[in-house]
C-alpha cells in the first residue's frame, strides 16, 4: 500500500507564503491565457510601428512632404467611405495579429549534428547487439539507427538527456557483465560528468537511458517531520521512494522524497555503516543522526577515532552521555554499553516473567555513534591494550530489543579492519563520496542503479537498507558549527537544533568513572545503596 506524504506543518507562516505563491501563479497563468491575443497584437503593432519608423528614416528628405500628403489623402478617403474606418481599424488588427504571431520553427527531427552523435551511439553498439548468424540484423555497419533508436531527447549543449533503444533478444541482458559494458559504453559516448539511469525491459528487448537531476544540495538539518523510530539519512529521487517531507531549502518551502531509515525493536536494519573517503560526509551524517536522535529524547554516546573534534559542540548536552576521542576513553565507553545493554536485557525479561511492562530506563533509545573506530584499534593494539571493538558485539547482537543502535562510520582505506560481528549486524549501509562501481557493491551488496562521477558534493551518495534497492543519497547540510569554513546559515541551523547544555558544570565522564558505572551497573544491590 502507498504511503500518503505526512502533513505540513504550519510554522511562521511559511506555508501561508508558499499558498499565496501558489495562487499568485495560477492567476498569473490564467490572465496570461486570457489575454493571449491582446499580447499577441500588442506586439505586432509594435514590429509595424518599428517597420513604419525604419521606412520613414530611409525616406529623402525631398519625398517625404509627398508622403505625407499621400498619406493624409489615404486617410480623409477612408474617412469618407462608409464603415471605413472600422474596416481600417479590422485590417491594422489582423495585420498586426499576423506579425506579432509565434513565428519560431517547429522542430520535426534531430539537427545534423544530432543526427551525427546518434549515428556514432549506433555504430559503437555494433559489436555488442550483433552476430554473425542473424538474417536480419537490427544493428548493422551502416544500417538505419531510426529502426533501433525509437525515442531521445537532447540538450541545449547537443548531449543526449534521454534515448530508447531496441535490442535483439538474443542479446544476453539477463548477464550482470553484458549489461555492464552496454551502460559503461553509453556513459562513455553519450558524456562523462553526469549520472545516467539505465531501465531494462528484458521481456520487452528495450533500454531506457535517462540523465538524472542533480539532488538538492541546499537542504540543511532542521527539524523533519518523521514519527518516533525514524531517522531521515537524506534525500533520494522521486521514483525511488513513497513518501515526500516538508523541508525547507532555504527560505523556499519544498516537498522531497527522502530516505528513512527506522530502528527500534521491530526494525530490520537496527544497524547502520556509514563508508566514504575523506571529506566525503560520513561525519556530516553522523551529527545528522545524532541531533535527530536528541531530539526524539534518546541518549547519545559518541567515539571520535578520528580525534578532529568535530563533536565538540554536543559536549555537555542534554541527552549527550560522553564524547570520547582516545582509545581508553573508548574502551571504558563501548564497555559500559556492553553491560548497559545486558543490563536492560535482563531488566526487560524479568518484567515480562511477572507480566509487567518493561522500564522506563530500558525503553529509552541508546545510540553509540563511532566515527573511524579502526584508528582507536590500532592505537590499543599498539599500546598493548584490548581491542575497543570487541566490546561492540553484544550492542551489536542484542541491541535491538534493548532499544541500542550502533552507527559506524568508516573509510574505505580501514574496511579490512572491521571485525565480522560489523559486517554481518549492520543491514543499513550508506555510500559516500566518489568511490568506484565495484567498491559501492562491496559494501551495498549491490551495485549502483546508476553511473558514478568523479566529482561529487560532501554528502552524496547511495543507501541501501536491507535487502532493499539501492538509492541515490544526499545527506543535509549538517557542518560543524564551530567551522568557520562552513556556510554560516548551515553553523546557526545546527546551533538551533543542538539541546541546551545540562546545568551546572559539566565534565566528560572519565575512563575510570564510566568503568565505575559499569562496575555499579553489573552489581544491581551495590547501584541501589550508591549516592
Amino acid at each position: 500500500m502507498a504511503r500518503r506524504p505526512l502533513p505540513r506543518i504550519l510554522s511562521s507562516g511559511t506555508m501561508s507564503l508558499a499558498r499565496g505563491r501558489d495562487l499568485a501563479r495560477t492567476a498569473a497563468d490564467s490572465a496570461t491565457d486570457v489575454l493571449h491575443p491582446l499580447l499577441v497584437i500588442g506586439r505586432g503593432l509594435r514590429i509595424l510601428a518599428a517597420a513604419g519608423r525604419r521606412r520613414w528614416s530611409q525616406t529623402p528628405k525631398d519625398k517625404r512632404g509627398p508622403a505625407l500628403f499621400l498619406g493624409a489623402a489615404c486617410v480623409l478617403v477612408v474617412a469618407l467611405v462608409p464603415y471605413g474606418p472600422l474596416l481600417a481599424l479590422i485590417t491594422l488588427m489582423a495585420a498586426a495579429a499576423w506579425h506579432g504571431r509565434d513565428r519560431t520553427p517547429a522542430k520535426t527531427g534531430p539537427s545534423d549534428a544530432e543526427t551525427e552523435r546518434l549515428g556514432s551511439l549506433y555504430e559503437a553498439l555494433v559489436p555488442y547487439f550483433s552476430i554473425p548468424e542473424d538474417p536480419s540484423p537490427l544493428f548493422a555497419h551502416g544500417g538505419d539507427w531510426d529502426k533501433a533508436f525509437s525515442g531521445y531527447e537532447f540538450d541545449e549543449a547537443g548531449r543526449i538527456t534521454r534515448l530508447h533503444i531496441r535490442y535483439p533478444a538474443y542479446f544476453t541482458d539477463g548477464e550482470a557483465t553484458s549489461r555492464a559494458r552496454i551502460e559503461s559504453l553509453l556513459h562513455a559516448k553519450s558524456g562523462r560528468g553526469r549520472e545516467y539511469l539505465f531501465d531494462w525491459d528484458e521481456e520487452g528487448n528495450q533500454l531506457d537511458l535517462r540523465v538524472l537531476a542533480a539532488l538538492p544540495t541546499g537542504i540543511a538539518a532542521q527539524p523533519f517531520v518523521t514519527s518516533p523510530g525514524e531517522t531521515v539519512l537524506g534525500f533520494t529521487d522521486a521514483g525511488g521512494v513513497q513518501r515526500t517531507l516538508p523541508v525547507l531549502e532555504g527560505d523556499e518551502p519544498r516537498d522531497v522524497p527522502p530516505v528513512i531509515w527506522r530502528t527500534g525493536p521491530r526494525s530490520a536494519e537496527p544497524h547502520l555503516l556509514a563508508v566514504g573517503q575523506p571529506g566525503s560526509g560520513t561525519s556530516t551524517l553522523l551529527r545528522s543522526v545524532a541531533l535527530q536522535a536528541l531530539r526524539q529524547g534518546g541518549d547519545v554516546l559518541i567515539v571520535d577515532g578520528g580525534g578532529s573534534g568535530e563533536y565538540s559542540c554536543l559536549s555537555g548536552r542534554v541527552g549527550v552521555l560522553a564524547v570520547e576521542c582516545g582509545p581508553t576513553g573508548a574502551q571504558a565507553t563501548l564497555e559500559w554499553a556492553a553491560q548497559e545493554t545486558e543490563r536492560r536485557l535482563i531488566a526487560t525479561h524479568r518484567a515480562r516473567e511477572v507480566g509487567r511492562p518493561a522500564p522506563e530506563d530500558t525503553r529509552r533509545p541508546l545510540w553509540i555513534l563511532l566515527d573511524q573506530p579502526s584508528v582507536l584499534a590500532h592505537l590499543a593494539v599498539a599500546e598493548g591494550g584490548p581491542d575497543p571493538l570487541a566490546q561492540l558485539q553484544v550492542p551489536l547482537r542484542h541491541g535491538r530489543p534493548a532499544h541500542v543502535t550502533v552507527v559506524v562510520a568508516e573509510q574505505f582505506g580501514h574496511l579490512e579492519l572491521l571485525n565480522d560481528a560489523v559486517w554481518q549486524h549492520t543491514r543499513a549501509r550508506v555510500v559516500l563520496g566518489p568511490a568506484a562501481v565495484q567498491q559501492v557493491a562491496d559494501v551495498l551488496g549491490l551495485p549502483p542503479h546508476t553511473t558514478p562521477t568523479a566529482q561529487v558534493p560532501p554528502g552524496r551518495g547511495y543507501a541501501r537498507l536491507g535487502t532493499g534497492p539501492v538509492h541515490r543519497l544526499q545527506v543535509p547540510a549538517t557542518p560543524d558549527p564551530y567551522d568557520e569554513a562552513a556556510h554560516p546559515a548551515y553553523r546557526q541551523a545546527v546551533l538551533e537544533l543542538l539541546p541546551e547544555r545540562q546545568p551546572g558544570p559539566h565534565r566528560l565522564l572519565s575512563a575510570k568513572s564510566l568503568r565505575a558505572l559499569a562496575a555499579l551497573d553489573a552489581q544491581p544491590e551495590v547501584a541501589a545503596e550508591a549516592p
